[in-house]
Formats: structure tokens, C-alpha cells, sequence
């Protein structure tokens, strides 16, 4: 047996049995099959680990996917499954771009500068550079993935997967190029899809402008633009407000409600757009809201989505206003090169110089913002490659309908038939530099356009070498949908594909059910015909105890970054919190203090495994095994009791995917019963001076709670379980490590009722005969005199006289155990159930300084009660603010209820 230091150490362990556990091959599913603990024809459990992205440093997210991830593969790998923790990381194709972009920034370079070979080069080393930080950030966490299995998206392999993806979906007509509404990132210069725009709320403007109305015979304008006298001679004009009064040089119409009276009149006529003198027709759609505004809009089919609708029905001109990256182009006239809020300061100026501009008004709405960079996104006509998402959503929804995958909470169910059922086209293309160029070519002579798995060298239609490969890149969501497959082998039938697929979890933040199990979901049953998984389980988001979200600019954002938590409380601690402080789909708080908590109960369990083995060294352990021949008092048969209740509840639990309160009812268990009652219990036998009384007993039963309580523990807390298991004796452990060792299963016949009451009833005795001493301030070391009324329960009480002594801290020879007596006068009770005990108060304090004492007490509160009353019955009342009086009130309330124990004490002296 090793010999614990005082206190747990996570420095000293973690590391160590992490490299120990890796090195034995515990994460990889052969080893288990090799161990015996699997069989190659037995059940699997196959998890593949979310891809953090190589950009990243490890946030409490990802500690948390990673916490309960482990926490599910470790239960699994202990079941006897043969268990794959697949890992991985994903290229983040804008993310990493924009990085390595910033990086080329501050040497004066750009992309453009160093071309696009030399520049997916400078990618790849940044890859390489924070790859392996990724990795150790993992390991700290103590997730028990196959390392040797470890995924890239760009990897060979993967990429494979990605083109034969993209080139079956485009041969099935899944997949089409055209020009389309999309969101547009000026500062990635790249499209992105509608879940990468974060909506952010802005305080901003209306500004109410308005066009002059003319007949179709109209001249034009007089006066240029900017005189003051451009709409000189308009008699008619139409009103509007907008957000964006940018956009305006690109409006090819006004739209009005049908049903509006305001504006019908106008209905068929002509505006001139300002500035640009361009005219454009009057219409009616019912998409147009007459309470935004005036009732009237501005219909700008290229720059936003609602318009460009409205565009399509009425056949309105497209003119793009924009350059990629957010300038005036020439189409807007006087304010092209302009950037596009400068151009927004000067056309409201010009407006309102010419007299267009009617008001302005406060308006507070939200913008949409580019996850990746946060700049605000320009709704955007461009040609760009899209899945047609309607055929694949519907079998998304049929899996979940008919239960061939479940959503762990199933609330989220009907968010993901809202959101299947109105998905849009999805759009697959970025112009970006890093990532999965589209496996599309171009022949330059006959003008085919044809898609290949591999690169071609010559067009399949005229044989021309005159070819070009499409210059776009993949959507990142595209390649991590492939995720659960691509991962284990696909498009070949590996063994890893036939064994593990489809994979068994996905374990990930709510936030991105549709970013990407939505993704998984399709393409698995679009080019697999199955779903990729078969249990969703979503957890909520961390905010910080004052239930805020956690960004990187509050001032004490140090304390949530979870290597700063590992470096504090150890990584047991952290897992312990993540995975019991909420339950699915909720958001959770995390306080400090449940931190210190679970860095307690792991220094509790470690003194408590101290305790043990150092009053088990020499004893007769022949008992383990099963628990046979032993003499076992009330206490053993409780706690063993407990014992096989608490490991079916917790397989239930597990079963169920109910992991917050599994461990929390382990924690309860091991502090509340185990090391607060139990252990406490077995001391009576365990230093008593007599060598008849039987120490092998408590021996035994402690080592066999211990050992079961770790394995139960594991999953949640791995560090501190194993360290503690490797110290136990060998008899009372099966296997070489607490990782590969059996879950526990319940043992249906050491439940007992009987021994559960009569210890319920013991324990009941003892916290009231504690409660009384705290209550009168007796001394920890003196022992007071007891009369128990034991009723029915006297045999099972007098046969635990001894812990009834010890743990209760009551005078051996002064207690008396009788079936009934009359109630003692100048006592204190303590009632349990049918029995009453009885403490002289001779014995607990010195009556007449007590009688002193609390006289003293009660004219000092009666003093302040009456001086209170006073105040409250005068002009106080009715002067001072409501609240004072209000606190007032509740202080004499408190004094009155305090005034009544004082009195009751007294009473009870006599």
C-alpha cells in the first residue's frame, strides 16, 4: 500500500497518470479488446470529439464539451464497451485567414502579397505552431481520446471525404452555382451563411427622406446634385425612412402596402432617385408593413434580402453599389470610393442641403455582425455555390420525428423542426485562400463546368489541357459536417467505419445545433443513408456568478480561463463543477465557491482514503471477495446498504444521461455518509483498547465502500480516483488500473431496509443530542449526562450503546437506556420517531449563572423591543420613508421572536 500525503496534490498526479494511462494504451478500443475489458463481437461506444479550431486557446466551452464527453467515454470504457474517443481539430477556414492575415499586417504585407500558394503555406505553419498547444490544453483536461486516431479536416484523408462529398451532391443536383442574396463580410471579403451573422443591438437613426414624384415625360433634374436647388420645381414627393441611407444610389423602386390609403394615388408613377436622377417605379407588395415608417419603402433589390423578393416580383433593376470590401463603386455616382458610413455622413448631408431630408429620428435595432471579425455584414447579390437544403431537412426531421435520433433536452426538438421546416439554401462558398478549394473546373475553350474527385488534367469534353479550378474554398461547416464519418475512414470501408459508424453521441453547446448537428445531420443521410449519430445531448452556456456572458473585456475574465482554474483547484475540481452545476440545455453560472467546493470534497476524499489506510495496515482481509464471515453491526450493514442503493441509482442515472445529479449523489454519499457518519462510526471499533472486539470487520467494509465509491466517482473526477486506487491494498481491487476497471452493478441482496431505519433513527438521536450542545454552548470535550425513552427501539439502541457514546459525546456511565419513563424536569428533549431523550440541564450548564445569564438577556431585549414599539406608535411612523419604517418592523419582529426563546429557556431551568 502507498503511503498518502496529508493533502491532495493535483500537481503531483495529474500529469503523471495522464502520460501512465496513455502509455499503458487505456484510450485506445484495442487495447481493450486485448485486456479481455471488450469484445470484438460485444458492444461499442464510439464519441468523435468536436473540432476545436487551430486558432483557438481552450475556453471554458470547450472545457466543458471536453469534461462531459470524457466523463460518458469513461463510463462507457468501464461498462465493458469497446470505447473510441476520436479527436480532432478543424482548419476554421476565416478564422485562421484572418489571424495569419493580421500577422502578415503588422510586417506591411497582405495575401495578395505574397500570392496564394505562399500564403496557405504561411497557414499551415501557423497550424503547426498552435496544434500542439491545442493538444496539451486537452490533456490537461484529461480526456481519454485515441491520440493516435487524431483528425485534421485539411488532412488527406479528410479532404478525400470532402471532395467525394461535394462531387456526389453535385452529380445528384444537391449542389448549383448562381447569383443569390447572401450575407457579405467587407472586411473577410468573403460571403458567409445566415448562423455565422451575430445580430447585435445598435442605438442608431431613421432618417426620413423623400423623392420627388414627375410623369414619365419628366426632363430631369435642373440643378446639379449638391446646389440646393436639385428638386427645384417638385410638387410631389413621396416620404420614407431608412436605416441605411447608404443604400439609397442602389433603390430601383418605392413599394407600398395594397391596403394603404396614404400612398394609392401614387400607385403606377415615377420617382427620381436623388443624387443619381435615375427614375423608378411605384409599386404594391404585401410584404411592405404600413406602420414601419411612413408606410412607404425604398427597394433595394441588391442590398437587402427583403427588397431583393420584392425585386424578383416586379422585375426591378440590381444595381450593387459596393465594392467587396465595403466602398462606393461607380454606380453611386458623386460618392463613389467613398467608404460606406463616410458616404453615409455625406448623402444625409446632401439631403438635407436640398431639402430631402424630413427628420430624424432615435431608432434602436439590431445589425448583423460577422461572427469571425465582428464587422457589420452587407446583404450582397453574388454568384455563389449553394446545397439545396429542402430534400435534406426533410429526412433531418423524419430521424428525430420517428426517434432514430434523440435530442437530449427534447425541448429542443421543436426548435429543430421550426428551423428544418423554413431552412433556406445553404450557402457552401467563401473567398477565402484557406481551406478546401471547390472541386469544380472550368474549361476555358468549350466552356464545360464539371466537378472530379481528383484533379484533372484535360476537359472529359474536348480534351483540352486549357482548364481552370473554381477559385472559391468550402464553407468550414461543410467539411466538420462530414465530422462523424470522415473521421473514422470514409468514403472506404474501413474497419473503424464498419465497427464505429454511426457513432453513438454528440455532446455540444445548444448554440450550434444548427451551425453543425444540423450540417452532420443532413449530409450523413444524404451520402450515407443513415443518421450520424444516435443521441444529441446539448448543455447551455457558462456565464459568470452574476449570470453574465464571459467576454475576454471584463475586468476579471483571468478567473474563468480553464487553465487558470486547473493551475488553482486541479482539473478533478473543474470537471466535477462543469458537469454537476446544470442540466441540459441550461445555461449555468459558475461561481468560485463551487470551484472550492469541489477542490474540498477531492482533498475530503483523499483524507478519508488516508484514514483508511493507515487503520488497515496488517488486518485480515480475507473477507473482501464477498463480504462473507464477517460480524457486521447495525452501522456496517447500513452503510453497505447505502452503498448498493446509491450504485443503482446512479447506473439509472448514467443510463439516462442524468450525469449532473449522478454525481452529485456520489458527493453526497462520500462526505454526508460515508466520511461524516460511517467512518466517524467505525472509529468505536477501530480504537477501542480491548483485542477481543473484532477491528477486521470495519477494515474490511471501509476499504470495500471505498473502492466501490471511487469507481462510482471516476467518470467525474479521474485524477483523484485513480491516484487513490492505486494506494488501495490488492485485494480489494480488480484489474491493474481504476480506468479499465468494471463499473459497478447493484448487488440487490445487501439492500436493507431494517438497518437504513434503525441507523436513520440513531443518526436522528445524535444530530439532536449535537444541535442541544451547540444550542448551550457546552464544551467540545465534556461528556453530558443522557435518559433515552427507547420504546420498541431499546434493544437495537442498547446494542449501540458504544457509537450512541462516542458520537453523541454523552457520559458512558450516565446514560440510561429504558423502554418508557415520565418526562424529566430542568431536561432538555430530543425527539426521533418514537423516542425521546432526555438531558439535564445540571449537566449542560451552572443553572443559577444560566438563570442570570439569560435574565440579563431578556430585560436588555424587552428594553429594545419597547423602545421600538415607542418609535413605530409615534410620529416616526408616519415621517420617515416607508422602508425605514418597514425594516423597523421586521427588527421588532426578530427581538419578539428572540424575547420568546430567551423566555422559554428560562422556563425550561425552572
Amino acid at each position: 500500500m502507498t503511503e498518502l500525503s496529508k493533502t491532495y496534490n493535483p500537481k503531483e498526479h495529474e500529469q503523471r497518470l495522464y502520460h501512465w494511462w496513455e502509455s499503458q494504451g487505456y484510450f485506445k478500443p484495442e487495447t481493450l479488446i486485448a485486456k479481455g475489458i471488450a469484445s470484438q463481437e460485444g458492444r461499442r461506444f464510439c464519441i468523435t470529439m468536436p473540432p476545436p479550431n487551430v486558432t483557438g486557446i481552450l475556453h471554458l466551452g470547450h472545457a466543458m464539451t471536453a469534461a462531459i464527453e470524457d466523463l460518458m467515454t469513461r463510463y462507457y470504457r468501464m461498462r465493458g464497451f469497446e470505447t473510441l474517443f476520436l479527436p480532432g481539430s478543424d482548419h476554421a477556414g476565416i478564422a485562421t485567414q484572418n489571424v495569419v492575415e493580421r500577422e502578415l499586417a503588422k510586417e506591411g504585407l497582405t495575401r495578395h502579397d505574397l500570392g496564394r500558394d505562399a500564403f496557405i503555406q504561411k497557414c499551415w505553419e501557423w497550424k503547426e505552431k498552435t496544434h500542439a498547444r491545442i493538444t496539451d490544453q486537452h490533456r490537461q483536461l484529461g480526456i481519454s481520446c485515441d491520440w493516435e486516431r487524431e483528425r485534421f479536416t485539411l488532412d488527406p484523408g479528410l479532404s478525400r471525404a470532402v471532395r467525394t462529398a461535394f462531387h456526389t451532391l453535385y452529380e445528384r443536383g444537391l449542389i448549383y452555382r448562381g447569383p443569390y442574396m447572401v450575407n457579405w463580410c467587407p472586411r473577410c471579403e468573403s460571403a458567409i451563411s445566415d448562423l455565422e451573422v451575430e445580430p447585435t443591438e445598435h442605438d442608431s437613426h431613421l432618417w426620413y427622406v423623400r423623392y420627388p414624384v414627375v410623369n414619365a415625360d419628366w426632363p430631369g433634374p435642373q440643378h446639379p446634385w449638391g446646389s440646393g436647388r436639385w428638386a427645384e420645381g417638385a410638387t410631389e414627393f413621396i416620404m420614407m425612412a431608412t436605416t441605411r441611407p447608404e443604400t439609397i444610389l442602389g433603390d430601383s423602386g418605392v413599394a407600398v402596402h395594397p391596403d394603404d390609403p396614404r400612398w394609392q394615388a401614387l400607385v403606377g408613377k415615377l420617382a427620381v432617385l436623388p443624387a443619381i436622377g435615375r427614375l423608378i417605379p411605384i409599386v404594391v407588395d404585401e410584404v411592405v408593413e404600413p406602420e414601419f415608417g411612413t408606410g412607404a419603402v425604398k427597394v433595394t433589390p441588391a442590398h437587402d434580402p427583403t427588397d431583393y423578393e420584392i425585386g424578383m416580383r416586379h422585375n426591378l433593376l440590381q444595381v450593387d453599389v459596393m465594392t467587396p470590401t465595403g466602398l462606393m463603386n461607380e454606380q453611386a455616382g458623386p460618392y463613389a470610393g467613398l467608404e460606406r458610413y463616410a458616404c453615409r455622413e455625406a448623402i444625409v448631408a446632401d439631403f438635407e442641403k436640398e431639402g430631402l431630408l424630413v427628420k430624424v429620428e432615435p431608432y434602436h435595432h439590431s445589425v448583423g455582425h460577422c461572427q469571425r471579425c465582428d464587422t457589420i455584414i452587407e446583404p450582397r447579390i453574388s454568384t455563389q455555390w449553394f446545397v439545396r437544403a429542402k430534400p435534406l431537412a426533410e429526412e433531418a426531421i423524419r430521424v428525430v420525428r420517428d426517434g432514430t435520433m434523440r435530442i437530449i433536452p427534447d425541448r429542443f426538438e421543436k426548435t429543430w423542426f421550426h428551423w428544418m421546416e423554413n431552412i433556406r439554401d445553404w450557402c457552401i462558398s467563401r473567398q477565402l485562400w484557406w481551406g478546401h478549394r471547390i472541386p469544380v473546373w472550368y474549361c476555358q475553350d468549350c466552356g464545360l463546368q464539371w466537378s472530379a474527385v481528383a484533379d484533372p488534367t484535360k476537359c472529359p469534353k474536348c480534351g483540352s489541357s486549357m482548364i481552370v479550378q473554381d477559385e472559391d474554398v468550402l464553407d468550414t461547416w461543410f467539411s466538420s459536417g462530414l465530422w462523424p464519418f470522415s473521421t473514422l475512414g470514409w468514403p472506404d470501408a474501413t474497419a473503424d467505419m464498419q465497427r464505429f459508424f454511426p457513432t453513438d453521441m454528440r455532446e455540444t453547446g445548444y448554440d450550434i445545433l444548427f451551425f453543425w448537428v444540423a450540417r452532420e445531420t443532413m449530409l450523413s443521410l444524404a451520402l450515407l443513408g443513415k443518421a450520424p449519430y444516435a443521441t444529441v445531448y446539448l448543455h447551455g452556456l457558462i456565464r459568470n456568478e452574476r449570470g453574465e456572458k464571459i467576454s475576454k473585456s471584463m475586468p476579471d475574465a483571468w478567473k474563468y480561463d480553464p487553465l487558470y482554474i486547473i493551475e488553482e483547484y486541479g482539473t478533478d475540481a473543474l470537471r466535477y463543477t462543469l458537469t454537476t452545476s446544470s442540466t441540459p440545455g441550461n445555461d449555468m453560472n459558475l461561481d468560485p465557491r463551487r470551484l472550492e467546493g469541489a477542490r474540498n470534497f477531492a482533498n475530503k476524499i483523499w483524507q478519508a482514503a488516508r484514514f483508511i489506510l493507515m487503520n488497515v495496515k496488517d488486518a485480515d482481509l480475507s473477507g473482501l471477495e464477498n463480504l462473507t464471515g464477517l460480524n457486521l453491526t447495525l452501522e456496517d450493514r447500513w452503510i453497505l446498504s447505502r452503498l448498493e442503493r446509491l450504485t443503482g441509482d446512479v447506473f439509472a442515472l448514467m443510463e439516462t444521461q442524468q450525469y449532473g445529479e449522478a454525481g452529485r449523489r456520489v458527493r453526497d454519499f462520500l462526505w454526508d455518509e460515508f466520511c461524516d457518519w460511517y467512518i466517524e462510526a467505525s472509529k468505536v471499533r477501530l480504537y477501542a483498547e480491548d483485542a477481543a472486539v473484532d477491528k477486521d470487520t470495519p477494515r474490511t467494509v471501509l476499504l470495500t465502500v471505498l473502492e466501490r465509491a471511487l469507481r462510482l466517482l471516476h467518470p467525474f473526477m479521474p485524477f483523484v480516483t485513480e491516484a487513490l486506487w492505486q494506494a488501495l491494498p490488492a485485494a480489494v481491487k480488480q484489474g491493474e488500473a481504476l480506468i479499465i476497471a468494471p463499473w459497478p452493478m447493484q448487488n440487490a441482496a445487501w439492500l436493507d431496509d431494517e438497518a437504513e431505519a434503525q441507523m436513520a433513527l440513531l443518526m436522528d438521536l445524535i444530530r439532536g443530542i449535537r444541535n442541544v450542545r451547540s444550542e448551550y454552548n457546552v464544551e467540545a470535550g465534556r461528556r453530558i449526562a443522557a435518559t433515552v425513552a427507547a420504546g420498541a427501539s431499546a434493544p437495537v439502541l442498547e446494542a449501540r450503546r458504544a457509537l450512541l457514546t462516542f458520537l453523541a459525546h454523552l457520559d458512558a456511565d450516565a446514560l440510561k437506556i429504558v423502554a418508557a419513563c415520565e418526562p424529566m424536569a430542568q431536561s432538555v428533549s430530543v425527539l426521533a420517531g418514537d423516542v425521546a431523550v432526555y438531558l439535564p440541564l445540571a449537566g449542560l450548564v451552572d443553572l443559577d449563572a444560566e438563570r442570570a445569564r439569560l435574565q440579563k438577556a431578556l430585560e436588555n431585549l424587552e428594553g429594545r423591543i419597547a423602545g421600538v414599539r415607542q418609535r413605530l406608535n409615534g410620529p416616526f411612523a408616519q415621517k420617515a420613508p416607508a422602508e425605514v419604517v418597514q425594516r423597523e418592523r421586521e427588527r421588532l419582529t426578530e427581538m419578539e421572536a428572540e424575547a420568546t426563546q430567551v423566555r422559554e429557556q428560562l422556563a425550561r431551568l425552572g
